[in-house]
């Protein structure tokens, strides 16, 4: 992390929505997590959407990197947070994606959610 990254997050200004690790070379890297530059800042400003490298034990990856070879998993970040030293800290699971019917169901009832509000305006 740098200064400017963990002056965002103390603002409440980072976002890990859509937010997803990655392993590169025996590293887990979080993707796609926006931090908001700091305003406050000079030309030393960081990347907003820049890759960031997590700090894991050898023993943590590899329990991971095995368990990503099941088909359909993928590693996310639940929560960002800072501990009670101050330092910023992501919580991440595992996490299984929805299968086609899932997702089939899923927009037959925003559909008809969408239906019924239009029905009622």
């Amino acid at each position: 992390m740098v200064g400017t990254e963990i002056k965002s997050i103390r603002e409440g200004k980072a976002n890990i929505t859509e937010a997803f690790c990655v392993f590169e070379k025996d590293e887990v890297w979080l993707r796609n997590a926006q931090i908001q530059e700091y305003a406050k800042a000079t030309h030393y400003n960081h990347a907003p959407k820049r890759d960031r490298k997590l700090l894991l034990k050898k023993q943590e990856i590899r329990k991971l990197e095995s368990k990503l070879k099941d088909q359909g998993l993928t590693i996310i970040p639940i929560r960002l947070f800072l501990n009670e030293k101050g330092l910023a800290k992501i919580e991440i699971a595992l996490a299984k994606g929805k299968k086609l019917f899932d997702k089939r169901e899923d927009l037959k009832k925003r559909d008809l959610q969408r239906e019924t509000n239009r029905q009622f305006k």
